[in-house]
């Protein structure tokens, strides 16, 4: 969390690191805990090719990811979600707590997040969720791909 702390203290951009007393396990149970639109939940899923590893960071209250329409757009055969034990090997971090920010892996970002003024997502422990200006997730990460509002497709 400090290498986390660091990089946001170094932006320029609205954050705040809020402890919860229990984890928040889902993209409902978030938006019900901070009393927000389910949307502006952010959870981060880690997704691999075969050549490389990508953080997906999507708007909590898309449907689930279409691996096989997703896959193109990263010119890759095929896309997969990380296992447990992938996400932390690769990340640090347990999967559920992946901080938004901070993570030195390519990005593909849901642009539907930036309709709000804040996001609540990962901040590396499970009783904490970082509340984040969603600008910041395009500065602060390596975004090599966007999901547009339009892209239903690529969800189920």
């Amino acid at each position: 969390m400090d290498t986390l702390k660091r990089i946001l203290e170094q932006s320029s951009y609205f954050y705040e690191i809020i402890s919860h007393p229990e984890p928040l396990l889902t993209s409902r149970a978030g938006a019900e805990y901070f009393g927000i639109d389910r949307g502006q939940t952010a959870p981060t899923l880690l997704v691999k090719t075969g050549r490389q590893y990508f953080r997906l960071i999507i708007a909590g209250d898309r449907g689930r990811v279409n691996m096989a329409e997703l896959s193109p757009r990263l010119g890759c055969g095929r896309i997969k979600l990380a296992a447990r034990d992938e996400v932390r090997s690769v990340t640090g971090f347990e999967p559920g707590w992946v901080p938004l920010v901070g993570i030195p892996l390519p990005v593909i970002l849901d642009q539907r997040l930036l309709r709000y003024d804040c996001v609540y997502g990962g901040a590396g422990k499970p009783d904490c969720t970082l509340r984040i200006d969603p600008r910041a997730l395009v500065e602060l990460n390596q975004v090599v791909a966007a999901i547009e509002d339009s892209d239903q497709q690529l969800f189920h």
